[in-house]
């Protein structure tokens, strides 16, 4: 099965009113990332173990560890939870930039140093929302 194939899958199978909302997401960070790689991450480990919900991911951000060794990653990241949706935005160095400057105008939304956590897309101010993800690409270079 393709990357595409499954986050089709992924969107399709979450119920509704969720789905909409997943849907129209993956087509506005596609409309501001045409050309990225796509990313599907199931949740499980090497032992087939659930470890975290299952992910779609979008772009490349090489992410360096103390020991020195780097891994690739997607930069911005779509999930789905038990309580709404999620939206990462990976490589921001200033944890509390997310919060500081989108939080209050997100509207209805819980925003970490990379996560922006909310129930449904009519809670929040979707062109802020759009306004972070281009924030964290321009400071990864993309």
């Amino acid at each position: 099965m393709t990357v595409q194939e499954q986050i089709k899958q992924y969107i399709t199978a979450q119920p509704e009113p969720k789905r909409s909302d997943m849907q129209a997401l993956h087509r506005i960070i596609l409309q501001v990332m045409p050309a990225c790689k796509l990313w599907f991450l199931d949740g499980k480990n090497s032992e087939n173990k659930v470890v975290s919900n299952p992910n779609i991911g979008y772009g490349l951000h090489t992410m360096k560890y103390a020991d020195g060794k780097t891994r690739e990653f997607y930069q911005i990241g779509l999930s789905a939870n038990t309580t709404g949706i999620s939206v990462y935005i990976l490589g921001i160095k200033d944890k509390k930039y997310l919060a500081g400057t989108y939080g209050e105008k997100l509207g209805r939304a819980s925003v970490s140093g990379y996560c922006i956590k909310f129930k449904a897309l009519k809670d929040i101010n979707v062109d802020i929302l759009e306004t972070a993800i281009r924030y964290g690409l321009e400071q990864n270079g993309q």
